[in-house]
């Protein structure tokens, strides 16, 4: 039985889709002179990633079988006292899991490229752009320090501004990109800031000889506050974790960010940069196991997100949205779980929602092509009944079943644990989390279906105008019948509906409560006992979902999906109604809060006076007025002085000689007295 693993093989993982990422950004593009056509450039890349893929799951069947584990310095680029700043791979069952789901789901979307994009000019650098995320991902997971955790955070969030922005010349989308970007920075300027604290407190940036620091941690303060220094680290890991993973109120980026194309949404919105901020708090478990105070604020935060992003999916009409809004809602009951010291179920969820809402991306991407580019729901309906979409309506039924927690379903064995880890959480913030995360099992089916339900189901709408809130057209549907997507669209979504219908009910006993992530992940059961009740209540998967049926959650979402069959199958004319009469509450779900407002009008003004202040007095008089320009000033007022001594007449060197030496034989005397 073989306990260790090859960093060369190891190695390989992230570098072969770095190696395709290369070859067709640079031979594929103007840039290296179109060496390589589109076939060449697409077969690169979907090769990289595939080799990636085989060896994540070859690491993860060692890791999970032979227990094989690998925690290792490959480079150390520089040592600055005792700091080492080193890249390494650390290899458990964290990171295999981690591993196999970022690089399957990103070879799933590399493929689905080929048939989405095959009318881009950007074509090649869009497979450039994508491997290269893949590879920034695959370098974050897999890290042993927190200096390469911060390049992967960095790159990931670089790349992704690349591929919002892919479109460069459409103004939302590079208004898209900007956004994110600048809202990631605001994230990760706390996230720096945690990482310097434990530099400088803990003398190293690699995770093990951190987490062995965590006794001598615990007691320390904040130096000149009164505040334990642990919990101000992780509160400000944290921030890193909200802006990366959009939690409210750093989530605005995020529903944005759809402008790009499709493919990316499932790539960056569904298993990969979103969920870095959730993988990155349960791999610091040890860390946040220290501080109460710093759980309560993650929970508190995580069901903010997960109930009042959902609500705004309801009033969504744009396909994307809907799904992204989705995502919103479910990255907040992954951070309800980390706040329950749930972290296993957690990152359990991570796995099973990457699945089902790739599925559910690619899905909608599919209807896009097959509606000739339309997006809106409201001109949608009947695809169910057209052979060309229905493999995409079957897809998207199985995502949407995951997505509800439908018993015997993926999402269902991660949701069910979430709710009922909180319910037995002890911390004082888990009531109004407990609250939350039921209501939002209703809101949830209720905008999944009925998405599911206009746009696959009913009459047929696609020749109608859909109408905005003045009773204008805003947009017309097609009168043409839909188009075939093609294999290469419809094959992820049948390869991505078989984890999304069964990975949970294989994987819920060894990732919950087996060994695989029990090294990688640590709870104080004593202090939070969540985890452990669960296990107390888990009798196996089958006797899990039996138990589902006779549950609240079941029900709430069961009530969801009625309700969403009534209002937009059997009575389609009563949410028009209804919004009529709840204008008021409908103009605060479609300002988004008014978070954006709000950002633009008071924050960005404020900010705006203080970098005015900053750029006038700081750089301009401090900096280039002072420093820069005071600097050669001075040096120049110096030299007009000493200058006037150089007069070359040799009786004045003589004079100053003679000076020089009384001045000095003065000073001797008058100190040696």
């Amino acid at each position: 039985m073989s306990t260790t693993l090859s960093a060369t093989t190891l190695l390989a993982v992230p570098l072969a889709p770095l190696v395709g990422a290369v070859l067709a950004g640079i031979f594929g593009t103007a840039f290296g002179g179109n060496w390589i056509g589109r076939r060449l450039s697409h077969s690169l890349t979907i090769l990289g990633v595939l080799v990636a893929f085989i060896l994540s799951a070859m690491t993860l069947k060692s890791v999970a079988i032979d227990g094989a584990r690998f925690n290792e310095t490959l480079y150390t680029w520089m040592q600055v006292g005792s700091l080492k700043m080193e890249v390494g791979f650390l290899i458990d069952g964290l990171t295999a899991m981690m591993m196999c789901v970022v690089t399957f789901v990103s070879l799933m979307v590399h493929i689905y490229t080929v048939g989405y994009m095959e009318e881009d000019e950007g074509y090649n650098r869009f497979f450039a752009y994508i491997s290269l995320f893949t590879f920034s991902m695959l370098m974050l997971v897999m890290s042993n320090n927190l200096l390469q955790l911060f390049f992967g955070w960095e790159a990931v969030g670089l790349v992704s501004y690349l591929l919002i922005g892919f479109w460069f010349n459409k103004p939302t989308a590079i208004f898209a990109n900007m956004k994110a970007f600048v809202v990631n920075r605001v994230g990760d300027f706390g996230f720096i800031l945690g990482i310097g604290l434990i530099a400088a407190f803990a003398g190293s940036l690699n995770y093990t000889e951190v987490f062995a620091k965590t006794g001598l941690l615990a007691p320390l303060l904040l130096p000149g506050t009164s505040w334990l220094l642990v919990t101000v680290i992780c509160i400000c890991l944290f921030i890193g974790a909200m802006g990366k993973s959009a939690q409210f109120p750093l989530h605005v980026w995020l529903p944005d960010s759809m402008e790009g194309p499709t493919p990316i949404s499932a790539l960056i919105h569904a298993a990969t940069m979103v969920t870095a901020g959730i993988f990155m708090v349960a791999r610091m478990s040890p860390l946040f196991e220290l501080s109460d105070t710093a759980l309560n604020f993650i929970l508190v935060i995580g069901a903010i997100t997960a109930l009042f992003m959902g609500f705004l999916g309801i009033i969504q009409n744009d396909i994307k949205r809907i799904v992204a809004y989705s995502t919103l809602s479910q990255l907040g009951y992954m951070t309800v779980a980390l706040g329950a010291s749930a972290y296993s179920v957690a990152v359990f969820h991570l796995m099973t929602h990457a699945f089902f809402k790739a599925l559910l991306f690619l899905g909608a991407g599919a209807v896009i092509v097959a509606m000739h580019h339309n997006q809106d729901i409201r001109t949608m309906g009947g695809l169910a009944r057209h052979a060309n979409t229905r493999i995409a309506w079957l897809t998207s039924l199985i995502g949407s079943l995951a997505l509800i927690g439908t018993p015997l379903f993926a999402g269902f064995y991660s949701k069910d644990s979430i709710i009922e880890a909180v319910h037995f959480s002890q911390l004082p913030a888990a009531g109004y989390a407990y609250f939350a995360v039921l209501v939002g099992v209703f809101v949830t089916a209720f905008y999944s279906f009925r998405l599911y339900f206009l746009v696959f189901h009913g009459k047929e709408r696609w020749g109608e105008a859909a109408h905005d809130d003045h009773g204008h057209d805003s947009h017309h549907g097609t009168h043409e019948l839909p188009i075939n997507p093609g294999w290469s669209i419809n094959a992820p979504l049948i390869l991505l509906a078989f984890p999304s219908a069964v990975i949970g009910f294989l994987a819920v006993d060894a990732m919950l409560f087996g060994d695989f992530l029990k090294d990688a992940i640590y709870v104080d059961a004593a202090r939070h006992p969540a985890m452990a009740e669960l296990a107390k209540i888990f009798h196996g998967a089958l006797q899990m979902a039996g138990h589902g049926l006779v549950t609240a959650p079941f029900w709430l979402a069961l009530a969801g999906v009625a309700l969403a069959y009534y209002l937009y199958m059997v009575n389609p004319t009563l949410p028009a109604r209804i919004q009529a009469r709840v204008q008021p509450l409908y103009k605060l779900l479609d300002n988004k809060y008014y978070m954006d407002w709000f950002n633009e009008n008071v924050l960005a003004r404020a900010t705006r006076g203080l970098g005015t202040a900053l750029w006038k007095g700081g750089d301009q008089m401090l900096i280039d007025g002072a420093v820069v320009n005071g600097s050669w000033k001075l040096v120049g007022w110096v030299s007009s002085v000493v200058r006037r001594l150089q007069s070359g007449y040799l009786y004045h060197y003589a004079l100053t000689m003679i000076l020089g030496i009384f001045v000095l034989m003065t000073w001797f005397v008058w100190f040696n007295k």
